[in-house]
C-alpha cells in the first residue's frame, strides 16, 4: 500500500480543520496546539498557503479559507458527480462477476438506471439505460435499510399494498441490508429463469435472501449494495445482475460483499472520508 507524503497530510489537515470551523478564524498558536505541529513547520505550511490563495491571512494574524480553494470547491460542486466515481468501480465488478452492472437513483418513488456497465456477454441486456420503474419492495430494503422511518413511510404508500407475508421478508430483508450490506434477489419457488422484471406495480419474481448457507446453491439473479452521501442517506445504489446458473451460498456472500466493498470506497469518497489507496 502506497504511503502519502507527510508535507501533503500537513497541509491536508491544516485545511480540514480550518473547513471543520466555518465562520471561525484561527491564529499560528490555535494551529500548533490542535494538530501537534511544530510553530517552525506550521508556520512554512501557513505561508505557503496563503501564498498560492487557499488560505487567507486577515489583519490580527488569523487565518481563514482563501478565495482560490472557494473557487476550487465551487467548480467541483458545479461539476462533480457521483457516477465519476462509480463507474471504474461498476466496470471492474461487471468484468469479474461476469454481468452488468448499473446505478440506480431514486427520484420520489421511481429508480432511474441512469449508469450502465456491461461485460462482454451482456451487452445486448434488456435493461435501456434511463430506465424508469416503480419501486418496489425488493428494491426498497436496499435504499432505506438504515432508515426506519422511511421504510415504514414507504411500505403505507406503496402502489402495491404489502401483503402479510411481504411485510414478514421486507422486515427481515431490511435488517439483512443493514447487518450486511447488501441484498442477494433470488428468482421465487416455481419462476421460470425466462421471466423478466416486470414494469408495473405487480409483484415481482424475485425475493431476498434472508439467511444465506454457504453449502447450499441459490438461483440468485441479482445482489444490490447502497451508496450513502455525507449525510448518511442514499443517493443511488449498485446492482449487478445476470449472473449464469445457479451460485453457492459461499459464493453469494462473497459477490455481496465485493459489491458492498466498492459501494464503501465510493461513499468514502462522496462523504470526504475517502481511504488512500
Amino acid at each position: 500500500m502506497s504511503r502519502s507524503s507527510p508535507g501533503v497530510a500537513r497541509v491536508a489537515a491544516i485545511l480540514n480543520f480550518i473547513a471543520d470551523h466555518p465562520g471561525q478564524a484561527f491564529a499560528l498558536t490555535d494551529l500548533v496546539r490542535a494538530l501537534k505541529l511544530s510553530r517552525a513547520t506550521c508556520h512554512a505550511l501557513l505561508t505557503g498557503l496563503v501564498e498560492v490563495g487557499y488560505l487567507y491571512r486577515t489583519t490580527d494574524k488569523t487565518y481563514v479559507l482563501g478565495p482560490a480553494l472557494a473557487a476550487i470547491g465551487r467548480t467541483a460542486a458545479d461539476h462533480f458527480s457521483p457516477l465519476q466515481v462509480a463507474q471504474p468501480e461498476m466496470r471492474s465488478l461487471a468484468d469479474e462477476f461476469d454481468v452488468v452492472c448499473g446505478a440506480y437513483f431514486l427520484e420520489g418513488d421511481v429508480i432511474h438506471l441512469r449508469e450502465r456497465a456491461a461485460s462482454l456477454s451482456h451487452i445486448g441486456y434488456p435493461v435501456p439505460l434511463g430506465t424508469r420503474m416503480p419501486l418496489r419492495w425488493i428494491q426498497a430494503i436496499t435504499f432505506f435499510a438504515r432508515s426506519p422511518r422511511d421504510a415504514d413511510a414507504w411500505a403505507g404508500r406503496a402502489d402495491a399494498p404489502l401483503g402479510p407475508d411481504q411485510i414478514v421478508q421486507y422486515r427481515a430483508g431490511l435488517e439483512f441490508v443493514r447487518t450486511e450490506g447488501f441484498a442477494a434477489l433470488i428468482r421465487r419457488p416455481g419462476v421460470a429463469e425466462s421471466v423478466g422484471m416486470p414494469v408495473g406495480t405487480e409483484d415481482p419474481p424475485v425475493v431476498p435472501l434472508v439467511e444465506i448457507d454457504g453449502a447450499s446453491t441459490y438461483p440468485l439473479t441479482a445482489v444490490m449494495a447502497p451508496i450513502y452521501d455525507s449525510r448518511g442517506r442514499v443517493m443511488m445504489a449498485l446492482v449487478i445482475a445476470g449472473f449464469h446458473g445457479a451460485m453457492t451460498g459461499e459464493a453469494v456472500t462473497a459477490a455481496g460483499r465485493r459489491l458492498a466493498q466498492s459501494c464503501e470506497r465510493i461513499s468514502g469518497f462522496i462523504s470526504g472520508r475517502a481511504e488512500t489507496a
